[in-house]
């Protein structure tokens, strides 16, 4: 591989315009289609396959009318009287009135005469349930608990809602300025003599997703990369590789939206999060590489790093080429290795059966691997436009020494004081990310609800009064579906009586009544209200207890039910995303563990590197659940339970970028050991020329990520703190303090291979040991 990566980037540096070309061509091309042709990302999650999503499934058999919970075109409106007064004040009632005449003028709503005044309907509710269950023969005690479970009034007559249908197929098809007209409505009206707030499918499209995250990404990530080269030109280099990749890798993913509903609006911004990272790394690995090679033609060693841009002019364009292809080749390979980890870790996401988390993930690893093609075609034609100039541009800052250089670095100094005590530098840091990990026992997981929207939303502001004014259950229904087709016809009212007292029964129900029946009774709507929120974990608990009572039920009366709803449909969800964590693990694991091992020809190697990803991520999600969650510190003024497919999303992105780290630096003392250096020796080596490249590449990923916690998005704020930590703690302290502390105590045991083995994997030669003749003669 090494000596075809080798001709790719010579030839690249040499015939620079076509590969040019292409990739801007490309990026236009793209760019063009999607600003034409693109669709709106979905706003929804859906998993197929879940209880609750079958039930629903079930219920719009019986029931054609009834809509899909999580996509339905509707949204609710709250309205509370100001302090003081209540909504059946005559000037209170006025003004909802308004409200209601200006909304059922909007021609993008329809059953606009189903939106009335909360106080004349919840009057016009009641008198009809009254009349309807006094003639079954329900208790007046019972009447009144059902009407005020389902009143659109509260209690106290100072808070109402109202129900929007908007004229779409699902709340995706909603027209941004349709949505604009009624929210602006809304807004109209929400003064000094109503209180209002709006939430529901409708209202989710309303989120914007700014590019001020990437921009503070790349602006921390130029300054790493001026501190790195020294020169203005060459930390430009890897910004504008990346930015070309995370280009052509957006445009791809707007354009997904014409072929799938599934695209949701995190995918991109998952995808920039990551090929934003790696693009720069990768590049940087390279430039560096690069650098390093034109100083070994220079001189060899002793060259200070401010001399580089004049030496360089004296190279010819054919040393030149050279030193881009030996870049390539050595430092390319490492690319390539670190980028197919990566695409591993992600690409196996697909396995859980999940559509919208499998376009995050394949959406992830197509940047990833845009950024490996760059990075090895585009960047080195790129070099080769600026020639002698790409260390142009000098600017003031520490002289620090060059690794080719006699003078020890600062990766140098940190490595010798581990070789000193290696078992010390093993057993802090393993204590101190044990300590970390603590806090995972206490982590909850929950799927995105309006209650987890930010403060002062309309979406979180709707949520809290409704929860506040009706109690919190209201915002977390559940529908249970009763089949009686089993069931005599004569017999079918008692079964659904049965169910109603089985429900009423069950811990965690405030009520359960009937919406709707068939006109043969052979299946009914009952809704149930439990007694906590959208996200509480007793909320879950009533879930289960109501489930695991289905069996008793169809024993005694021969019908069954299944239960649906939002509520249920996001409880689901995130059962089936912790039941699919084990083995999506163990299958990343394995498959990395094989691509490492035939990078490394080493059995240990790749262990300690899955091992020490273990604790890092382990203390990731401690750190996390510790500020997000339980909000300590107060650094987060909002703490809520972490987002159900958080987990799998993080392990999936982190391993692959901790492989990197693990690939850049172990190849370096690989090809010391491989060119017959001591594993002591070699270990120090390799430490030394790659301590400076990874510790600048972990930077950037670090800012780039921690720049994504300033986005509304509870995940991708979330998100962002959890891979910023995770790359902190895995880069410093398990790869550039564990990683080398264990190869010192394992000695040449590192590298041991059985010979069996050795002999049937294919020389992939990371090293480019291949390409270490027929060097061009330096100047």
């Amino acid at each position: 591989m090494a000596k075809f990566l080798y001709k790719v980037g010579s030839t690249a540096y040499r015939l620079k315009w076509p590969f040019l070309a292409f990739w801007l061509i490309l990026l236009i091309a793209l760019g063009f289609l999607a600003s034409a042709f693109a669709k709106e990302p979905s706003t929804t999650f859906s998993i197929p396959g879940l209880q609750a999503i079958e039930t629903q499934e079930k219920m719009q058999e019986f029931f054609p009318d009834s809509e899909d919970a999580t996509s339905a075109p509707t949204g609710s409106v709250v309205v509370q009287a100001p302090e003081g007064k209540k909504l059946t004040d005559p000037d209170v009632t006025a003004a909802v009135d308004e409200l209601v005449a200006d909304l059922q003028e909007q021609d993008v709503l329809t059953d606009t005469e189903a939106i009335a005044n909360p106080v004349l309907a919840a009057q016009g509710l009641a008198g009809q349930l009254t009349e309807q269950l006094s003639a079954q023969g329900t208790p007046q005690e019972q009447i009144d608990k059902d009407i005020a479970e389902i009143s659109p009034l509260s209690a106290d007559e100072t808070t109402g809602t109202l129900t929007l249908t908007f004229d779409a197929e699902t709340a995706m098809d909603i027209a941004e300025e349709d949505l604009d007209a009624v929210t602006g409505t809304l807004e109209e009206h929400n003064d000094d003599d109503l209180t209002i707030a709006y939430n529901g499918n409708a209202f989710d499209s309303s989120s914007e997703i700014g590019f001020t995250s990437e921009l503070i990404g790349l602006a921390v990530a130029a300054i790493v990369l001026l501190i790195t080269f020294g020169s203005a030109v060459a930390a430009g280099l890897p910004l504008i590789s990346a930015v070309i990749g995370v280009g052509i890798g957006l445009m791809l993913v707007q354009l997904g939206t014409l072929v799938s509903d599934d695209v949701n609006e995190m995918t991109p911004i998952l995808a920039s999060m990551i090929g934003l990272a790696v693009g720069i790394d990768y590049a940087l690995f390279i430039v560096a590489r690069f650098r390093s090679e034109l100083v070994k033609l220079a001189s060899g060693h002793n060259l200070s790093p401010r001399e580089v841009a004049q030496v360089i002019k004296g190279l010819s364009r054919e040393q030149r080429a050279h030193a881009m292809g030996i870049a390539t080749g050595t430092a390319g390979s490492s690319v390539v290795f670190a980028g197919l980890t990566v695409l591993i870790a992600l690409t196996a996401l697909s396995i859980i059966n999940i559509p919208f988390l499998t376009l995050m993930a394949l959406a992830a690893a197509l940047t990833v691997a845009l950024a490996v093609l760059i990075a090895l075609t585009f960047l080195p034609a790129l070099l080769g436009l600026l020639g002698t100039r790409v260390f142009a541009g000098r600017i003031p800052g520490p002289n620090v020494p060059d690794p080719e250089d006699e003078k020890p670095t600062m990766g140098l100094k940190w490595v010798r004081q581990i070789r000193k005590r290696p078992w010390l530098y093993v057993l802090v840091p393993v204590i101190l990310l044990g300590l970390l990990a603590i806090p995972v026992s206490s982590m909850r997981l929950a799927m995105p609800t309006d209650g987890s929207a930010n403060l002062g939303s309309p979406q979180r502001t709707a949520y809290e009064m409704t929860s506040d004014a009706f109690g919190p259950g209201r915002n977390a229904p559940m529908i249970a579906l009763v089949d009686n087709t089993s069931v005599d016809e004569a017999e079918r009212p008692a079964a659904v009586a049965k169910a109603l007292e089985q429900f009423n029964n069950t811990e965690g129900v405030v009520n359960a009544q009937v919406v709707t029946t068939t006109d043969t009774m052979d299946a009914a709507q009952v809704l149930i209200t439990p007694s906590g929120g959208a996200t509480d974990e007793a909320t879950s608990e009533t879930l289960t207890r109501l489930r695991d009572d289905v069996g008793s039920f169809e024993d005694e009366t021969g019908a069954s039910y299944g239960i649906t709803g939002v509520t249920p449909i996001f409880d689901d969800m995130s059962q089936r995303l912790a039941d699919v964590l084990p083995p999506y693990i163990a299958i990343v694991l394995i498959l990395a563990f094989l691509v490492l091992m035939l990078a490394f020809r080493s059995i240990w190697v790749p262990l300690i590197a899955a091992l020490g990803f273990g604790l890092s991520v382990l203390a990731t999600f401690g750190v996390t659940v510790l500020f997000f969650q339980e909000g300590a510190l107060g650094l987060v003024n909002d703490p809520q339970p972490l987002l159900s497919f958080l987990p799998i999303m993080l392990i999936g992105l982190v391993f692959g970028l901790a492989m990197d780290y693990e690939v850049f630096l172990v190849t370096r003392m690989r090809e010391g050991f491989k060119h017959g250096k001591t594993a002591g020796d070699s270990t120090s080596n390799g430490y030394k020329h790659g301590a400076r490249v990874v510790t600048a590449a972990a930077l950037i990923m670090i800012s780039v990520f921690a720049a994504f916690t300033l986005q509304d998005l509870q995940f991708i704020k979330t998100m962002g703190f959890a891979l910023a930590a995770a790359i902190f703690f895995d880069a410093f302290i398990v790869r550039m303090t564990i990683i080398p502390a264990t190869m010192f105590l394992l000695g040449d045991k590192a590298w041991w291979m059985p010979k069996w083995l050795d002999k049937i994997l294919p020389n992939v030669d990371i090293e480019g040991e291949a390409l270490q003749h027929d060097q061009p003669a330096r100047v």
